[in-house]
């Protein structure tokens, strides 16, 4: 078995209290491996059988459902340092039933799940950590698909957008911050349709409720 060569960032949560070193020589055990997609491309279509817990390196990847009429809905946002894939290989059904899409170059790190699970004949020191920081991102994933449910359970297109955006002014802060979809995203997001989005967002704009320019927000 060749060493895992390469170099991770070191703010990644899924190894965080494990060091460099000790990384390396843990993902070597665990068989993992490094991929690259370009923007646009698909990590894993729905159906697809999943055997492994995907960790975003760097891009972006959108979890999106797509009913049989062709209606899109993107259900999480996955960023630098997320999972995705996991809440498939942790049950006993193992065909995804969502589509994983980059919608940035992306880099990911693949880790075989059962190896993951299971803690290998050379006890790494290190892999209890491991599982227990991915439980924490699981956790966190929940959260985010809970936020999900929260907005699009409201009945009003406006009422949608105002939460959505509360919550991402609560996450950084601030009443001015950036929302991570373009308007297509963010219709698909909403479960709406874009040109209904799009009015909504004037007649906000217009009526003193936001301030928008691209994806940047200002909630008054």
């Amino acid at each position: 078995m060749s060493d895992f060569s390469v170099v991770l960032p070191d703010n990644l949560p899924l190894f965080s209290g494990i060091s460099q070193e000790k990384r390396k020589a843990m993902l070597t055990c665990l068989g993992a491996r490094v991929r690259t997609v370009r923007k646009g491309e698909f990590l894993v279509l729905a159906q697809d059988e999943v055997n492994y817990i995907g960790i975003v390196l760097s891009g972006e990847v959108h979890m999106i459902h797509e009913d049989r009429w062709g209606d899109k809905a993107v259900l999480a946002v996955i960023r630098s340092g997320g999972l995705f894939s996991e809440t498939f290989v942790c049950g006993t059904i193992l065909q995804s039933i969502v589509t994983f899409q980059a919608v940035k170059n992306t880099q990911f790190l693949v880790l075989p799940f059962q190896k993951v699970l299971h803690i290998c004949t050379n006890a790494c020191p290190f892999h209890h950590q491991l599982i227990e920081n991915m439980l924490h991102l699981m956790a966190d994933k929940n959260a985010q698909l809970l936020t999900k449910l929260e907005v699009v359970s409201k009945k009003k297109l406006r009422k949608k957008l105002l939460t959505y955006f509360s919550f991402q002014s609560e996450q950084a802060g601030s009443q001015t911050f950036t929302i991570p979809l373009t308007r297509t995203q963010l219709a698909d997001y909403l479960c709406a349709d874009r040109t209904a989005v799009a009015r909504e967002l004037a007649h906000m704009k217009d009526e003193g409720l936001i301030e928008i320019n691209q994806q940047r927000v200002t909630l008054y």
